[in-house]
């Protein structure tokens, strides 16, 4: 069990070499807690701990240095003077750590400043102000783990991570600090596990250059050889096509700028992968291009090329072909078996038309426009299709 599975184990869920269910109800009278996340600000720490004064509840306050905890501490004493304020840290010892807790457990005082050590272990439904100093040096399933050590009684919980403002936040913090922000309704751990797979990667999984290996191949092949390797070990055999080659000069994916996130276009890929085998249809590619623009707005041209694109591949898998490749002006396919009548038929119709029989390769040269310009981009596709389908209609 895990209330956010680090991206290793949660990888090995999505590609199946683990089981994974999810628990989607929370606690009765259990609510979310508000989150906040901006620049240091003492006034607004203040404001938070006297909030929590006033209903009589207690403040976590969480400083990961433990060389300069103590002046932390002296601080919040001179900015709150009537907080009672105790400090926790890993190098105290054991009993000396062990009383800290039980009197702030006894409510004997207001704020306990502490480092990560409160991350596990620590229910006190008591406290229900959570402040985070420097939050921009901890990891995303970190900052969620220690978010839950408030919000755990009937009283609503906040939370406030606070970053330092000498220098601005790198790009990874900065993803970090968004999505902690942006998820925190109950049971949003799978969120933040997802967002830390995209951001960290998943690491060393099943050996020691297996992280290279992902980068070598692309995440969305790497995941189906690891699915293919699961079902193997399982027993469940699949029949393997070769793999279809598939090279058109048409400007065919899904830009930044229309799905920004890498995860959410890796799915959009994956689905779009998943639909272009030989029992792909065009309806299932409606359905795919129709969520696309529900969820992201009207879709540029690219990707209007990809769906087209993907209704080839799937044409050219029905047809068992290995090549579709358009070099120059000269369109290639392999294999193709066809007679000698065939071959007079198709030439009439296609001047320049060759064929290899001991390559069982055809190829031909594109067409040109009504202004003699070659073919491309959509025309070039439709010109493609048909050229598809004369060469394997029945003599």
């Amino acid at each position: 069990m895990s209330a956010t599975p680090i991206p290793r184990t949660l990888e090995m869920a999505i590609t199946g070499i683990r089981e994974m269910s999810t628990l989607q109800t929370p606690p009765e009278e259990r609510h979310p807690i508000l989150t906040y996340v901006g620049p240091y600000n003492e006034a607004q720490v203040a404001a938070a701990i006297h909030r929590e004064l006033i209903r009589e509840g207690q403040v976590f306050f969480v400083h990961n240095r433990v060389e300069s905890i103590d002046f932390v501490a002296n601080r919040i004493a001179e900015l709150v003077p009537d907080a009672r304020v105790a400090v926790a840290h890993g190098q105290m010892n054991e009993h000396q750590l062990e009383q800290v807790v039980i009197d702030f457990w006894e409510k004997r005082y207001d704020v306990l400043v502490a480092t990560t050590i409160i991350e596990a272990g620590i229910d006190i439904p008591n406290a229900n102000t959570l402040i985070v100093d420097r939050a921009e040096n901890f990891g995303l399933s970190q900052l969620h783990q220690i978010r839950g050590r408030v919000g755990r009684s009937r009283e609503r919980a906040y939370a406030y991570f606070f970053y330092g403002t000498e220098k601005p936040l790198s790009p990874f913090a900065l993803d970090r600090l968004s999505t902690i922000a942006a998820n925190n309704e109950l049971g949003s751990g799978m969120q933040v596990a997802l967002k830390d797979l995209e951001i960290r990667g998943a690491g060393n999984l099943l050996g020691g250059e297996q992280s290279g290996h992902i980068a070598g191949v692309g995440f969305d092949l790497y995941l189906r050889m690891i699915g293919e390797a699961v079902d193997e070990f399982k027993g469940i055999k699949h029949d393997s096509p070769a793999e279809l080659k598939l090279e058109i000069p048409l400007d065919a994916h899904i830009p930044i700028e229309y799905v920004d996130s890498e995860r959410l276009r890796l799915e959009a890929y994956h689905k779009l992968s998943a639909a272009s085998g030989e029992s792909g249809t065009r309806e299932q590619l409606n359905l795919i291009f129709a969520e696309l623009e529900d969820r992201y707005g009207k879709a540029p041209q690219s990707v209007i090329n990809l769906i087209d694109v993907t209704e080839l591949r799937q044409l050219c898998n029905r047809l068992k072909l290995k090549d579709v490749i358009l070099i120059g002006n000269q369109v290639k396919l392999t294999p193709v078996e066809i007679g000698e009548a065939k071959q007079v038929k198709l030439s009439h119709k296609y001047p320049g038309l060759r064929y290899l029989q001991s390559a069982k390769q055809l190829s031909v040269p594109a067409p040109f426009d009504q202004h003699g310009e070659p073919l491309e981009n959509k025309a070039l596709l439709d010109w493609t299709w048909v050229f598809l389908n004369d060469v394997f209609t029945e003599q």
